[in-house]
């Protein structure tokens, strides 16, 4: 999500009503609901996250210890057994 000013695309009737409410804060907009996208899907991060799982996955199948994993991957004990016993 990135920040906008709402200066730059609101019209300044717009503004004036929405500063009734809420001055000099955040305010977030939710997206419709079938035009939401889910969590990492515009920055490309999930299909990352579901690759590396993968990988990691595959490695405990192919004999590496789960702690072995987690120093590989920087991750804790507990999560690289989470991402195994999901798959």
């Amino acid at each position: 999500m990135k920040y906008i000013n709402a200066t730059t695309i609101l019209p300044d009737t717009l503004i004036e009503e929405l500063q009734k409410y809420i001055q000099a804060g955040y305010l977030y907009i939710p997206a419709k609901d079938k035009q939401h996208k889910s969590w990492g899907e515009l920055s490309g991060y999930r299909k990352e996250l579901n690759k590396r799982n993968e990988m990691i996955v595959t490695e405990y199948r192919q004999g590496i210890s789960i702690e072995a994993l987690a120093a590989q991957y920087h991750l804790s004990v507990y999560a690289i057994r989470k991402i195994i016993y999901q798959k």
